[in-house]
């Protein structure tokens, strides 16, 4: 079966996840021409949320690339990229303050987290065997590899979803952190929410492509299943 009517959903969704990086690049780069009025750089940010919560072990390092910022929970690192380390914009401290918002999830053991850490070495594996069962099950029209393809791949559909929450959490953290200490005024929360909302609206298109796939396959399964009775 080449086509199936849920990959028309699915279009869209590929649709909404374009539309989304295009809105996440647009968003920062509009807000990373708006200075901060404190003149603060994402470093200095980052920096002093950390020390306000008892992680002034916590480093933060330089990475190359464009919003390749994150938090390493193994190293227990914040790396930003140059212009997030060193612009002292809107969007340079808003990126910052989600990453440091990880950090402190890592701190509190914060659970959806914990349990995206814990499920990280499984679906690193049952991801990229996933499709092999798919598409092998699919040729062969193996229903039982078929099945053991969607086990492996609602894995990582899971993980998706539970990277929901941590990513949610985590720019609320920022947001709020952001504004408790001082670090941009009240009148600066748009941009700030504005370059998070995009970013978020990434993993949620992400999500939502997985999910309806994964819809998609179990439907196959139990039509084939239905029509070899």
């Amino acid at each position: 079966m080449f086509f199936h009517p849920m990959d028309f959903l699915i279009l869209i969704a590929f649709g909404v996840s374009i539309w989304a990086q295009f809105r996440v690049k647009g968003n920062f780069n509009k807000w990373a021409d708006v200075p901060t009025r404190t003149g603060l750089t994402g470093a200095d940010v980052a920096r002093r949320i950390l020390d306000g919560n008892g992680l002034s072990h916590i480093p933060i390092e330089v990475v190359p690339g464009a919003l390749s910022d994150h938090y390493d929970p193994v190293s227990r690192v914040v790396r930003l990229s140059e212009r997030v380390y060193y612009g002292a914009s809107i969007a340079s401290v808003s990126v910052a303050a989600h990453e440091v918002g990880h950090a402190i999830q890592h701190k509190q053991s914060y659970g959806a987290l914990v349990m995206r850490h814990r499920m990280f070495p499984v679906v690193n594996l049952t991801s990229g065997v996933a499709p092999f069962l798919l598409l092998g099950g699919f040729f062969f029209q193996n229903f039982s590899l078929i099945g053991l393809g969607i086990i492996f791949f609602s894995a990582a559909v899971a993980f998706q979803l539970i990277t929901l929450p941590v990513e949610f959490n985590a720019s609320s953290r920022a947001r709020k952190l952001m504004l408790a200490e001082g670090l941009i005024y009240n009148d600066e929360e748009k941009g700030v929410n504005k370059v998070l909302n995009a970013a978020a609206l990434t993993y949620v298109a992400a999500a939502l492509i997985s999910l309806l796939e994964l819809l998609k396959y179990v439907m196959i399964f139990f039509q084939g299943n239905q029509d070899e009775e």
